[in-house]
């Protein structure tokens, strides 16, 4: 597998996940295409882009047409939320309705369910400060690309995008994530942040795609829910869908296990999945 490790410098995390990188390996300067530098090591390619990553449309095409071959994309990035609360993160990429940033409007992209899973495995083994918790983020934002994209952040505000620590345990969890051919589900329910979701992925032998949050759902017609949960089965290339039952009360729940049904998809429970 050749992977596009994406970095932009205006990101501190970003550039702190960057210069981790340097530090681990020699790799080899394969120069400019007049907006992007790569560099390379193994079947991996850092490229340095100019613009800030959610609206670096179609930069697996500008990378191949640079000579680079691209399987799967990981973009550093830092997190932000009101909260602020420390948090270091993995999420796919897309959007269920519009293209605020970046992306197309109700167009998801590709996850890479095993690495994103393996990866997060890692985060939560390697992290040894109490401080921050380790957590997927439901899909959002661009950009758009037709590979199988991830990304890894440090978050939540400017207070914690410099620690060089959290950059070097994202690093070396994403260097050491073990790819593993579980089943993959999509899910549907929860928050933002996706609690459950990272639960299952930590103890079970299943690997996570696309997620549907709540807010997604709540007061959107079935047709509406129809399509972005069949979009989300579709990109991620599952049949199988884990709902977080309890952030739904009961006639949610229904409406919403109908309309999974409807489209041919299985639900799942965690009891269908060996422990880790």
């Amino acid at each position: 597998m050749s992977r596009l490790i994406v970095c932009y410098e205006q990101d501190l995390p970003s550039f702190n996940m960057k210069e981790q990188l340097l530090k681990r390996f020699r790799w080899e300067d394969m120069g400019s295409d007049g907006t992007n530098s790569y560099l390379s090591h193994d079947n991996d390619v850092l490229v340095t882009i100019d613009r800030m990553h959610v609206h670096a449309e179609n930069i697996d095409e500008t990378a191949k047409k640079f000579g680079v071959k691209v399987d799967e994309i990981v973009v550093l990035s830092r997190h932000s939320s009101s909260s602020g609360k420390p948090t270091l993160t993995v999420h796919p990429i897309g959007n269920y309705r519009s293209n605020d940033m970046g992306g197309r409007a109700e167009i998801l992209v590709h996850p890479a369910p095993h690495l994103m899973s393996g990866t997060l495995r890692k985060i939560s083994e390697l992290n040894k400060d109490p401080v921050y918790s380790v957590s997927f983020e439901v899909t959002h934002h661009g950009p758009y690309v037709d590979v199988p994209t991830m990304y890894i952040e440090i978050g939540s505000d400017e207070n914690h995008w410099g620690d060089v620590n959290a950059a070097s345990v994202l690093v070396d969890s994403l260097l050491s994530a073990k790819e593993e051919d579980h089943p993959v589900v999509i899910g549907v329910g929860g928050g933002h942040y996706a609690p459950r979701f990272t639960d299952l992925i930590l103890s079970m032998k299943v690997d996570m795609g696309h997620m549907v949050p709540n807010y997604q759902i709540q007061e959107s017609s079935d047709d509406d829910v129809s399509r972005m949960i069949r979009s989300a089965a579709e990109s991620t290339g599952t049949k199988l869908v884990y709902v977080h039952r309890n952030s739904m009360k009961g006639p949610e729940e229904r409406r919403v296990n109908a309309i999974i049904d409807s489209l041919g998809l299985e639900r799942v429970s965690s009891k269908d999945f060996d422990s880790l």
